[in-house]
């Protein structure tokens, strides 16, 4: 007999909290207060989504490695339509929207791009750029929005580059990304701003069956579609999930990363003042770690009766999972609310965990690795142009970041 607690979900979701709740504005860099509640106490409880669906959100460390790594949840959209509520008629899934053995077989294709090996023979150009970008905001002169000079082009040049994707459309696909990620769009206007990205893919797809080049999409089309791997529809829509998570996740990590070490000076200069690679790169896990931009990214449904933290979960209940949250599990991490770029924090579940982990997290982990420091060393007296309390930050999107960040030097 189970001793698991059940609780029957509310049909209507009335008197749940809403999910994930707001991030204090004294305390921009934690995770919204009450969901260190939520995981003090019972770790698993029932909320309302932003789209008004009911899931139990997953708190605690322990439970969000053990069901993420659990092959009884499912991110099969086509399978549970609840997951997906953007796709236009005529769109293939996304492989992060897929199950095992599909999802394996659509990854496969494209882990190629991005193993640390190949990383890092990408690292002299991300290093160039970063100098470059650089450069131009210097010359420009303060004050300036370290957003929109530096921490957004760095990634979306970077993803442009290695998909192939032309960078002077940026700003048509970072709108149609950022309508995405909103958690207050409409439904319509979500499907309107998909169709406009996987249909922008689907002709540069078309393009480089004519004119292929030296690029992610080129190849895709060369050596899996010519193969019947994929299809052109495949190549388009999974291209879009690149290109879409691609520049939003590292360019908030960036802005966000770089405002955190500007209000923690003594941690700033551990970057500042050293020359050790390893140093940079715990450092940049620590951060991943302590800032977790990742909101409500992660949900799935069980596929059938399961038990996680001592609840039981039912056959079709949703669950989102509360990274922020468990990253900050003071029984894995000690003083986990105090950002220590000594920590080894390397187990750290910013990129997901299991098979559905971050495909790009070596990547990204090269762009901050890269970012960081070149901004720390060559404007060693970096400061916020405004107080900290007029920043605005993104309660309401999917991945947390800060709006604008107005420096000056």
């Amino acid at each position: 007999m189970s001793t698991a607690t059940d609780q029957t979900q509310p049909n209507d979701g009335t008197g749940l909290p809403d999910y994930p709740g707001t991030r204090s504005p004294r305390c921009p860099f934690d995770p919204p207060p009450v969901q260190a509640g939520w995981r003090r106490a019972d770790g698993l409880l029932h909320v309302r989504l932003s789209n008004g669906r009911i899931a139990w959100a997953v708190t605690r460390y322990d439970d969000v490695k053990q069901v993420l790594g659990d092959p009884r949840l499912s991110a099969d959209g086509h399978r549970y339509p609840q997951l997906m509520e953007t796709q236009q008629h005529g769109q293939p899934q996304a492989f992060p929207r897929m199950d095992d053995p599909e999802h394996s077989r659509i990854r496969r294709t494209l882990t190629g791009e991005f193993t640390v090996k190949r990383v890092e023979a990408m690292r002299p150009h991300v290093r160039s750029l970063v100098d470059r970008l650089l450069e131009e905001m210097i010359a420009a002169g303060p004050p300036a929005d370290l957003v929109r000079t530096y921490a957004l082009p760095i990634p979306s040049l970077v993803i442009s580059m290695l998909l192939g994707v032309p960078y002077d459309d940026h700003t048509f696909f970072q709108t149609r990304s950022a309508t995405l990620m909103r958690k207050g769009t409409p439904q319509e206007e979500r499907k309107t701003a998909s169709g406009e990205l996987f249909g922008y893919l689907l002709d540069l797809v078309k393009r480089k069956e004519r004119e292929p080049g030296d690029d992610l999409i080129s190849r895709l089309i060369t050596e899996r579609v010519v193969a019947g791997e994929l299809t052109d529809l495949d190549v388009a829509m999974n291209s879009m999930v690149l290109l879409h998570a691609g520049h939003e996740t590292t360019a908030n990590m960036i802005a966000l990363g770089t405002l955190a070490l500007l209000e923690n000076p003594r941690q700033a200069d551990r970057i500042r003042n050293t020359d050790d690679p390893k140093v940079v790169a715990a450092a940049v896990d620590e951060l991943l770690r302590y800032l977790s931009i990742a909101q409500d990214m992660l949900v799935r449904v069980a596929t059938e009766d399961i038990v996680v933290g001592g609840h039981l979960v039912r056959e079709g209940e949703m669950l989102v999972f509360g990274v922020p949250s468990a990253n900050r599990d003071n029984s894995v991490f000690e003083t986990a609310d105090v950002l220590d770029l000594d920590r080894d924090a390397r187990g750290h579940v910013a990129f997901g965990h299991g098979v559905h982990q971050c495909l790009g997290q070596s990547l990204a982990r090269v762009e901050l690795q890269e970012a960081l420091p070149a901004l720390l060393r060559r404007l060693p007296d970096l400061r916020l142009a405004v107080p900290l309390e007029e920043l605005s930050f993104r309660h309401d999107m999917v991945v947390y970041g800060v709006y604008e960040l107005p420096v000056v030097w």
